[in-house]
């Protein structure tokens, strides 16, 4: 570190990530880019991965290890980390991944040369295990991202429409572009929401190289809840539970909100509008699920409610 400001912050939200922890963790401290912290962020687990942030926190002054009284949800555990980062640069990192060890120097090498630039990735690679957790294999993660595009509309497009990848948001970005923004809500798929935002602001540099590996395992938020994404709202922010939620209208209503506060021309901000009808036509049948999820959740106080008023009526009828 140079002057107790490093250049380069890592944060790492955890809960319950015993499992690969150890692994993400060596992966990120044999950066060859050194001028970096650590920020490790555990939302209350209840399993040893206290005990291992404390070992590793002992071992390497780099690393920052903070613990929440309870379970605050992701969205607060991933904001949280943010808050506490001190470099120029910020990355995002996940305690069941891992990176190689040029990531954070060609990151930070196409940051310092490029202003256009506000966040920068690799090509991933996944690493896959089956249903019972064994693992499978490694595959390239396929598509190649317009996020690159000098204009804001095409990058807009290929986050919402595309979605070539919404893995960029463990790439190395901007602290000063990230704080000009709200950082991840409290809703599912608001880091995609984060990277929709941060697109419209500037562009995505790729590296060509495999340098990230993203885990896909039975344990992870994503494999269990992604489907549900009522479900996958609690996981955000459990303090919501018990809430009725319509995820998908609240990704439509982001959306919109992120192309009218975004720093572009009107004539970019019409194309954003005429690619949010594309948008709207891929996903018209999944806004009617939320719409039926939630008058299921309606009407299911009021079905119990006749049924039970039903028995009694012909109880009372049979004395």
């Amino acid at each position: 570190m140079s002057n107790n400001y490093p250049r380069v912050s890592v944060g790492l939200p955890v809960y319950n990530g015993e499992l690969y922890l150890r692994e993400a963790i060596d992966s990120i401290l044999a950066q060859t880019f050194e001028d970096f912290e650590l920020i490790i962020s555990d939302n209350a687990s209840t399993d040893s991965t206290q005990k291992i942030c404390e070992e590793y926190a002992t071992k390497d002054r780099r690393i920052r290890y903070f613990r929440n009284e309870k379970n605050l949800g992701a969205a607060y555990n991933f904001n949280r980390v943010f808050e506490l980062a001190r470099g120029e640069y910020f990355r995002w990192a996940a305690c069941d991944d891992r990176c190689a060890p040029e990531l954070l120097s060609k990151c930070v090498e196409v940051l310092d040369k490029d202003n256009s630039v506000v966040l920068c990735h690799s090509r991933t690679m996944y690493i896959v295990h089956d249903k019972q957790g064994n693992f499978q294999k490694e595959k390239e993660y396929g598509g190649k991202p317009n996020t690159n595009s000098p204009k804001p509309q095409e990058r807009f497009y290929d986050l919402l429409c595309d979605r070539a990848s919404c893995l960029q948001i463990f790439g190395v970005i901007r602290t000063s572009a990230l704080k000009q923004m709200p950082l991840i809500g409290d809703y599912a798929a608001s880091d995609i929401v984060l990277l929709v935002k941060l697109a419209l602001l500037g562009r995505f540099e790729e590296i060509p190289d495999f340098l990230f590996y993203y885990r896909l395992h039975p344990q992870q938020s994503v494999w269990t809840l992604s489907w549900n994404p009522q479900a996958y709202t609690f996981w955000y922010a459990p303090a919501r539970k018990g809430q009725i939620v319509f995820p998908q209208w609240r990704l439509l209503r982001e959306y919109s909100l992120a192309i009218a506060e975004a720093p572009i021309s009107w004539n970019q901000r019409l194309h954003c509008y005429l690619h949010m009808g594309r948008w709207l036509q891929q996903n018209w049948k999944i806004l009617i699920d939320d719409l039926i999820f939630v008058a299921k959740q309606v009407l299911r106080p009021l079905k119990t409610f006749l049924k039970s008023s039903l028995v009694k009526s012909r109880q009372q009828k049979q004395t």
